[in-house]
């Protein structure tokens, strides 16, 4: 009995291993990101752009309390979002 059942999830894993097999085949292949030091800095640099950005839109969210203020500076923060990350980050 036991020796039949674990055929039969042999025979179910192995079905599905060709399934996965056959639909990862047709699936772009990704190429893996760019790594090195100036691609982690880079990454870096936004991460600390995004985070002063989104510190400024908490800060406006929770002083204004009307819809207008809040949407004008999240416009505001994308419109000068390169600007920001330009200045934060200037190479001398």
């Amino acid at each position: 009995m036991q020796t039949a059942a674990r055929a039969a999830e042999a025979e179910r894993r192995e079905r599905r291993a060709t399934r996965k097999r056959a639909v990862a085949s047709k699936l772009p292949k990704l190429s893996p990101g760019q790594s090195g030091a100036l691609a982690q800095r880079r990454r870096q640099e936004v991460t600390i752009t995004l985070c002063v950005l989104a510190a400024f839109n908490i800060v406006v969210w929770i002083s204004r309390h009307d819809w207008g203020s809040r949407a004008g500076a999240l416009v505001v923060t994308l419109l000068v979002a390169p600007v920001v990350h330009i200045m934060l980050h200037r190479r001398s």
